[in-house]
């Protein structure tokens, strides 16, 4: 069973910028399709970005393009979120799932197998 563990989250101004981490547990997949999501009270899901292990193209929801990146560090098993330009829209519950990759696009739409619980992002206006 593989683990995710997110951190970053935090309550800054809305301009501000923050660094969402997540770090998966040891597994038995060699390749990973990262992405992270988000949940604001009352709203559905919202897949924001996402990564494969091995690098290259990468996807982000046309609301956070120009401001979110998304970035992996395989030594560390760490996906990362750089935040920046904050809008108080962005506040929400943030969380980083995983998949085992073995083809196919890596994208929010995939069916993700495993799930952190979550980093709250709050942006103040």
């Amino acid at each position: 069973q593989v683990q995710l563990t997110e951190s970053g989250g935090d309550s800054v101004q809305a301009g501000g910028s923050l660094r969402l981490s997540c770090t998966r547990s040891t597994g038995m997949y060699s390749s990973y399709c990262w992405a992270w999501f988000r949940q604001a009270p009352g709203k559905e899901r919202e897949g924001v970005a996402a990564i494969w292990s091995g690098g290259g193209t990468t996807y982000y929801v046309d609301s956070v393009k120009g401001r979110f990146t998304i970035s992996r560090d395989n030594t560390k098993k760490t996906v990362y979120l750089q935040m920046n330009s904050l809008k108080p829209e962005d506040s929400a519950m943030y969380y980083c799932a995983a998949d085992p990759w073995s083809g196919g696009v890596c994208d929010v739409g995939r069916s993700f197998r495993f799930w952190g619980q979550g980093t709250q992002v709050t942006i103040s206006s």
